[in-house]
C-alpha cells in the first residue's frame, strides 16, 4: 500500500536524487562543489544578468556558494525546496539550474520553478530535457499537484518553453518580481498535477 509518511518526512530518509538523460544528469550540488556553481555563475554573468535579482560581488565567490549549497541541502531534507543542477556527464561542467522553491504543503501541494542555462548550451534543448525529469520528479516522488513559472514578457523563448512542457498561462501579475534592479511584470503559468 501507499506509504502515510507525509513526503517531506520520506526526504530525510532517502538518498539525494540523481536523474539522468543521455546527455547530462541533474541533481542536488554538495557544498564541496561550490567552485562549479562559481564557474557557472561568472561565465554566465552577462547573459543572465537581465532575467535575475542584482546579484552581490560575494555571489560570485565560493565561499558564498559553499554555505548557499549546505542551506540548499537541509531545505530539499526539510522539503522546502529542490534546487537542481545540470551537470555534465563527466561532473565538471554545470549546464544550467532548474530551482523549485517555496513548496508548500497541506491543502496547497504547490511550489515555484525558476530556471537558467548557460549561454553556451541554449538552443540545443537541455532545459526542456531536463524540466521533463524534474517536473515529473515533483509530481511522481515528492506528490506536488501545481507547479508554477512566471516569465518577463518579454523571454519569448522562456514562454515557448514552458508551453511546450504543458504550462498554461494564468495571467499578468504587474510589477512581480525585482528584476536586474526593477519591479518587473510577469506572465503566471503552472502545470498541474491531474494524477495525485
Amino acid at each position: 500500500g501507499k506509504s502515510t509518511v507525509e513526503p517531506s518526512m520520506r526526504l530525510k530518509r532517502q538518498k539525494l536524487p540523481r536523474l539522468y538523460t543521455d546527455r547530462f544528469q541533474v541533481r542536488l550540488l554538495e557544498p564541496h562543489e561550490a567552485g562549479l556553481m562559481v564557474r557557472f555563475r561568472d561565465e554566465n554573468r552577462d547573459h543572465l544578468e537581465p532575467w535575475e535579482p542584482l546579484r552581490r560581488p560575494n555571489f560570485f565567490t565560493e565561499g558564498f556558494w559553499e554555505i548557499h549549497l549546505r542551506l540548499t541541502l537541509r531545505d530539499f531534507r526539510e522539503g522546502a525546496s529542490a534546487c537542481f543542477v545540470l551537470l555534465s556527464p563527466s561532473e565538471d561542467e554545470v549546464l544550467g539550474v532548474c530551482n523549485y522553491t517555496n513548496i508548500v504543503r497541506g491543502t496547497f501541494q504547490s511550489c515555484q520553478l525558476g530556471y537558467a542555462v548557460a549561454e553556451k548550451h541554449q538552443r540545443k534543448g537541455v532545459m526542456f530535457e531536463a524540466l521533463s525529469l524534474t517536473n515529473a520528479y515533483m509530481f511522481d516522488d515528492l506528490g506536488l499537484h501545481r507547479i508554477m513559472a512566471g516569465y518577463l514578457p518579454h523571454n519569448e523563448r522562456s514562454g515557448k518553453l514552458l508551453d511546450r512542457l504543458g504550462f498554461e498561462k494564468e495571467g499578468l501579475a504587474r510589477k512581480y518580481l525585482k528584476i536586474n534592479g526593477r519591479w518587473e511584470d510577469h506572465l503566471l503559468t503552472s502545470l498541474i498535477n491531474d494524477t495525485y
